[in-house]
């Protein structure tokens, strides 16, 4: 019991952060973990993945707590595996911090789980889709129409007319889906990202040069990135479990990445907070 009880403690303030995004409300998502511990507490069978665990179970008492006050809408999913998806027509808004949280009260329920746990937390689409109770296909389409109405601007806009915010959340989301002509494009061709603080070469970051080689390093390979401000600046920051380990600092020039520092210090991350 001591070791499950330390194991839950662990958990715990990822578990919050996480209800806190789906309710919105930083009381309510305490009682809701509470309420999964004591499920835990009184839980006789086996668990093979307490992290798994704790977040279908967390998610699924959030999901009765937003369908009590708001239901979901009896509506069709386009369930064709092919159909396109809108969210790929243009650049998302992937954090769900503050400044989205009056969005995110416009969602259903099911959206919002399906947004939050896949595009804020990195959760895989099967799943979510068990915690919905519904398919894989069905909960990437209810993330991708609640990317949509998140949406804030086309990928394609001309790079003069990017902000600095622009260009880093452009990056994020084709960084994520793998989308290398986006990423390329958003690309200054002698781009340099490096380590830029003992501790961030300490981990063993890499200094690469060029386009391509940069863009080969980081296609698809920031799942766990977020968008987060670095001080005042619009950044990215690698988390594990719930904590910061590496922050991206942009240098944006005519709308393109001329460089990226990769930031380590205790200090920076210090003044890292989500976007």
């Amino acid at each position: 019991m001591k070791e499950q009880t330390e194991a839950f403690e662990a958990e715990r303030p990822r578990l919050v952060r996480m209800a806190d995004r789906l309710l919105g409300d930083h009381a309510e998502a305490e009682d809701v973990v509470q309420n999964a511990w004591i499920r835990l507490h009184g839980n006789n069978s086996g668990i093979e993945n307490l992290p798994a665990w704790l977040t279908t179970v967390t998610t699924r008492l959030c999901l009765d707590r937003l369908r009590s006050k708001l239901p979901d809408p009896e509506e069709d999913l386009d369930l064709d595996e092919t159909a396109p998806d809108p969210a790929d027509e243009v650049m998302l808004a992937d954090s769900v911090g503050s400044a989205l949280q009056v969005v995110l009260d416009r969602l259903s329920p099911s959206e919002r789980v399906a947004f939050v746990l896949h595009d804020s937390f990195a959760v895989e689409f099967p799943t979510v889709a068990t915690i919905l109770g519904t398919s894989p296909v069905a909960a990437r389409k209810l993330a991708s129409r609640a990317r949509s109405k998140l949406a804030v601007r086309p990928v394609d806009e001309p790079a003069e007319h990017r902000d600095h915010a622009a260009v880093v959340d452009a990056f994020l989301h084709a960084a994520k889906g793998g989308d290398l002509d986006t990423l390329l494009g958003l690309l200054a061709p002698d781009v340099v990202i490096e380590g830029a603080d003992p501790a961030a070469v300490a981990l063993g970051t890499p200094r690469l040069a060029g386009r391509e080689r940069v863009a080969e390093l980081l296609n698809g390979g920031a799942k766990t990135a977020f968008p987060v401000f670095i001080g005042d600046r619009a950044g990215l920051a690698w988390m594990h479990r719930g904590d910061y380990k590496v922050a991206f600092d942009f240098v944006i020039e005519d709308g393109v990445v001329r460089r990226i520092d990769l930031r380590a210090d205790p200090e920076v991350l210090a003044i890292v907070r989500k976007r």
